[in-house]
């Protein structure tokens, strides 16, 4: 839960300085921000890749995953979800609201989410946790000086969801297993890999649709193993 604990804590500080800041913050200093934690998370990424010594059922798994969450259109329901949700409670023009739902909706909907709830649950390694922290620290910043304190409020559904989903992966006793725990963080490894690409802006990777591949890498060792 330590992971989640600071998560929580990182999007109210980033709140905070976000709505204390105002506009004073300049989208360059944004920019440059969001680019160093780029390179961090493709750094980290490559490290979980890179921690098996043989790739190929990783990748396999990420074949498949991408495939399926192509069908399925993973991604784009995300999307409509948040849509629909800003769409629904922002239409009055209270920022506050439209800061809680896009900010919630951006901070629990990311593949890092699960990877780390995961990690966290199952041997108590919350380094994922810490670097998404730091991700949705910056993000607050830029959303609160423009939405407001809704923001903050965010934090809440990132507790109660991201700590449910924790504390249901400790219980999930196959997770711990060696080989699936390994099948998991080298999978994982390569979606978080997308994920820093797309910070960089080098290409737009639909890191959402690889999610399935988590599902195919916890399930692989079991049948083959």
């Amino acid at each position: 839960m330590i992971g989640t604990v600071v998560n929580t804590v990182a999007i109210v500080s980033g709140s905070i300085l976000g709505i204390s800041s105002g506009k004073r913050i300049n989208d360059n200093l944004k920019q440059i921000l969001m680019q160093a934690l780029g390179l961090a998370v493709i750094v980290i990424g490559l490290g979980m890749a890179l921690s098996v010594k043989d790739l190929i059922p990783s990748v396999a798994c990420l074949l498949l995953g991408a495939l399926t969450g192509e069908l399925l259109k993973i991604e784009r329901g995300i999307e409509l979800i948040g849509q629909k949700l800003e769409n629904r409670f922002s239409s009055g023009g209270s920022t506050f609201v439209q800061g809680f739902v896009t900010a919630s909706v951006l901070y629990l909907s990311g593949p890092m989410t699960i990877i780390g709830c995961f990690q966290d649950g199952t041997i108590g390694n919350p380094d994922t946790l810490y670097l998404k922290s730091l991700l949705d620290g910056v993000a607050s910043i830029a959303l609160s000086s423009t939405l407001g304190i809704g923001v903050a409020f965010s934090a809440g559904c990132v507790l109660i969801m991201q700590g449910g989903l924790t504390l249901l992966a400790s219980y999930l006793t196959f997770l711990q297993e060696p080989a699936v725990l390994s099948a998991i963080t080298s999978t994982g490894g390569m979606i978080i890999l997308g994920i820093g690409i797309n910070l960089l802006g080098l290409t737009i990777i639909r890191v959402g649709n690889l999610i399935p591949a988590l599902v195919y890498a916890a399930v692989y060792p079991i049948i083959f193993y």
